[in-house]
């Protein structure tokens, strides 16, 4: 029963996968926003990626779920991502939960 909140795993992967995409999106922030679509869209595509690997080998309840959507948009706030874009993203990951 007390695995149902152990978040600390969920946690720690929402605040790995916040800082993969701020890392991979810090030098086309400034290109046109053509160009930054583009590579936004393959950078959420690897981003996918993780989260499967993730969800396959971590079950997730709602809470835990919930930790790591939490995790994720803090480390994106604490990262000086854009309020609209880190709500958008936090959209796209609780999606793929």
């Amino acid at each position: 029963m007390f695995k149902w909140f152990a978040t600390a795993e969920a946690e720690r992967f929402g605040k790995e996968l916040a800082q993969f995409i701020l890392a991979e999106l810090s030098g086309s922030a400034r290109k046109r926003e053509a160009k930054f679509a583009v590579r936004a869209e393959k950078i959420l595509i690897r981003a996918d990626l993780r989260v499967r690997e993730f969800r396959a080998r971590e079950p997730l309840n709602f809470y835990k779920k919930s930790k790591l959507a939490n995790a994720f948009l803090w480390a994106l706030k604490d990262g000086g991502c854009d309020e609209a874009y880190l709500t958008e993203l936090t959209d796209w990951l609780t999606i793929r939960l």
